[in-house]
């Protein structure tokens, strides 16, 4: 076939039956993408780097700066160095010498990071990547794995397999960055929607609920992250093979079929062989093989087995920790399902409906407004539009929509619908607390009257349904003193009172809103609580077994006087010892108090000079991006315990490394109408910030200096070795933003 450039020769691979062992009329192909010019991810150099050019992201002559340590650099060498651009490699010393041979050949910058972090070769290497592009004038990142022209790209090889086959019955491919398996069958689907969806990753890969290995050896497929273009909808069966198990595959490969190929090929090899096997008469299957063997000659064949090779899979429950091949079952049409009943519309929110789907699961969100939460079409999650605050309705919307596939669990990550998530639960005798723990964890009045009890310490409170009872309030607590509604959430209307027509004043404002933000009737009780003195954290902790462990602290900022928005956190509080122990103890007894005993729970508390007194007990995972900032520093995933907790799945609450994380919001300085926030790209460039992120920012919006969680417009999030390059990171990030506000 004729070409006129070498980029143009990308693709259109050929298909070629494979002898093996099965019944009768089934074919087994390979489709050997190993014969693009350098490998399968040729597709996706062209396809990405072609786009930015159209749409102008990468300039003319502009650098190019990736991060790979195989196919996809000699892809972006191809296709970038062929077109006219400097192109920067990042990699590790895992890189083979004819793959770094091969790059530098091309004339690619190879830059070769020396040791680790705490989160393996992969994090690392994207460290370095954001030092060059500060340093690259109009340099650009392909971003493999979050990139939508990644999975795009294998348009074509489904096209080709259709055009040179027809029917395919099974697809098997290796899953990396997520791209070649879910972009192929995503447009297979479209043409033959009963096709059998089977991935391939590692042991010691996170990608599909394993426990992070830094020391597997295998490459091109399995990850430390979890990369934005994998679909796990499309998955009905995931395969995992030990290095060795995959290594004496790829052996096989050439030696059964004279295919002289990577770990990758290897791994599909003997799954593909493994499925054909068992086969239907009739069945085609189609293994995607992504590279040749050239760079492994002196790793993987020369490597010796140094613990056993399974000759079958042994089948385990999806999000079982596994060391040899297995293989877990989610088929697409009959995966169980986790309802949830409304949702954060911010933080955890819509990540909890696409964690819910990569642990193999369907999510269901409940709702009685949609429009609500913003990128919930992105989640992919089946959305029901039904009456969240009556239970029948609730358990007629979730019936319906489970349609006879079992429902796992029910959970919401909104503290207003504690006590709905439970009641759901319980009628599904699914794990959950009881209603009545969720109803003393979402009404303060309450929780204050079980936690005085229990002898538990917390501030003088008084609790008024009425204007009249305010002024013997403030007398019994004292001033100052802080007034708030027993139902609210994120600081909405709690405010600090040096005197008592302020406290008046804000009671009266609390006692005439008859419904919440959210629609739901107010309790009508107002909260006259003493102002305890004391620098303020949040324990977060989650409870298992019987057991509440307490996973780390953070450090609280909030606004000035008289409002209590936080402004920022620090994970973990610099706190000694003591009073670490201290606090952690608080928030245990006061869990007891309340029979709080599965999940996730976020308990505020000031550290008093008398000791901790415990503020608040929140049944859930902490707001404000928390979760997130826990994962950053300690490698523990709440969101996705909370979602194995309401599923009565294994928990794993041990950290993995030991960093520092901060976070701080973006707000108005002053009242007015948003007309932009500008530097959040500068911001993201600073040494040790790992992401930006704007929220609410349509211009024209009302903005004012923050008298609740509803005023902030976004977020920086920084990680460090220390709590000072922390504050560093985020001191010199926040510098570079600025929101920017016309006068109303």
């Amino acid at each position: 076939m004729r070409h006129d450039t070498l980029v143009d020769a990308i693709g259109n691979t050929p298909a070629v039956r494979l002898r093996v062992a099965a019944a009768d009329e089934v074919e087994v192909y390979a489709k050997l993408e190993l014969l693009n010019p350098y490998a399968m991810k040729d597709r996706v150099a062209r396809r990405i780097i072609l786009e930015a050019r159209r749409t102008g992201a990468l300039r003319e002559g502009a650098p190019i700066v990736e991060s790979s340590s195989g196919t996809m650099a000699l892809g972006v060498a191809l296709v970038g160095t062929y077109l006219g651009h400097p192109v920067h490699i990042v990699t590790d010393p895992r890189i083979d010498p004819v793959t770094l041979a091969k790059l530098e050949a091309m004339g690619c910058t190879v830059h070769v990071v020396e040791a680790m972090t705490a989160q393996g070769w992969q994090s690392a290497r994207l460290e370095r990547l954001a030092d060059l592009m500060r340093g690259l004038p109009g340099a650009w990142w392909p971003q493999q794995y979050s990139n939508p022209d990644n999975p795009a790209a294998y348009r074509t090889l489904a096209a080709e397999l259709l055009e040179d086959l027809g029917q395919v019955d099974v697809l098997v491919g290796s899953v990396g960055s997520g791209g070649s398996l879910c972009g192929t069958s995503a447009a297979l689907l479209e043409h033959l929607p009963d096709l059998k969806v089977v991935g391939v990753d590692c042991v010691g890969s996170v990608l599909f609920g394993q426990p992070d290995l830094a020391t597997r050896k295998q490459s091109g497929l399995g990850n430390s992250l979890h990369p934005d273009n994998i679909d796990y909808r499309l998955f009905d069966e995931i395969h995992w093979l030990s290095d060795d198990e995959a290594f004496d595959a790829t052996k096989n490969l050439a030696r059964e079929q004279k295919l002289f190929a990577g770990n990758t090929s290897g791994s599909v090899y003997r799954v593909l062989t493994h499925l054909a096997a068992g086969a239907a008469p009739g069945t085609r299957l189609v293994g995607i093989m992504p590279d040749r063997g050239d760079r492994y000659a002196e790793t993987v064949y020369r490597h010796r087995a140094a613990g056993p090779v399974a000759a079958a899979p042994t089948e385990v429950p999806f999000g079982a920790t596994v060391h040899q091949w297995s293989y877990a079952s989610i088929p697409r049409r009959h995966r169980p399902v986790l309802v949830f009943v409304e949702s954060n519309t911010t933080g955890t929110g819509m990540l909890g409906l696409r964690t819910a789907t990569r642990l193999g699961l369907a999510p269901i969100l409940l709702t009685k407004n949609p429009g609500r939460y913003a990128g919930l079409e992105e989640t992919g999650c089946h959305v029901v539009h039904c009456d969240t605050e009556d239970e029948a309705p609730l358990r007629a919307a979730a019936d319906a929509a489970a349609a006879g596939r079992p429902v796992a669990g029910v959970t919401t990550t909104s503290d207003f619908y504690l006590v709905h998530a439970a009641t759901l639960a319980r009628s599904f005798r699914r794990p959950g607390h009881t209603p009545e723990t969720a109803a003393l964890c979402r009404d303060k009045s309450l929780s204050r009257a079980v936690l005085g009890e229990a002898g538990v310490p917390q501030p003088a409170h008084v609790v008024v349904d009425s204007a009249d009872g305010v002024a013997a309030a403030v007398a019994r607590v004292g001033l100052p003193c802080v007034v708030k509604p027993a139902d609210g959430s994120g600081s909405q209307d709690v405010r600090w009172c040096a005197g008592e027509a302020d406290a008046l004043a804000q009671a009266a404002h609390i006692l005439a809103a008859t419904e919440n933000v959210r629609g739901q009737r107010r309790a009508g009780k107002v909260l006259v609580e003493e102002f305890a003195q004391g620098p303020e954290y949040g324990v977060e902790m989650f409870c298992t077994g019987g057991e509440a462990v307490c996973v780390g602290i953070t450090q609280r900022t909030t606004t000035a006087l008289p409002y209590f928005v936080e402004t920022g956190h620090l994970f973990p509080a610099t706190l000694s010892p003591v009073a670490e122990a201290e606090l952690a103890e608080s928030a245990r007894q006061a869990l007891k108090a309340i029979g709080f005993d599965l999940g996730p729970a976020h308990v505020e508390a000031r550290l008093t000079p008398a000791g901790p007194v415990v503020i608040e007990v929140n049944g859930r995972l902490a707001g404000g991006m928390i979760p997130e900032l826990v994962r950053a520093a300690t490698g523990i995933d709440l969101l996705e315990q909370h979602l194995r907790a309401a599923t009565g799945r294994s928990l794993a609450l041990g950290a993995d490394r030991a960093r520092h994380a901060g976070l701080r919001f973006l707000t108005a300085t002053e009242t007015g109408r948003l007309t932009g926030i500008t530097g959040a790209a500068e911001a993201a460039r600073v040494p040790g910030v790992e992401s930006v992120v704007t929220t609410a920012v349509a211009p024209g919006r009302a903005v004012r200096p923050p008298r609740d969680a509803y005023d902030r417009l976004g977020h920086v999030l920084a990680v460090g070795p220390t709590p000072q390059d922390v504050k560093t990171a985020l001191d010199s990030a926040t510098e570079l933003i600025r929101v920017e506000t016309a006068p109303e």
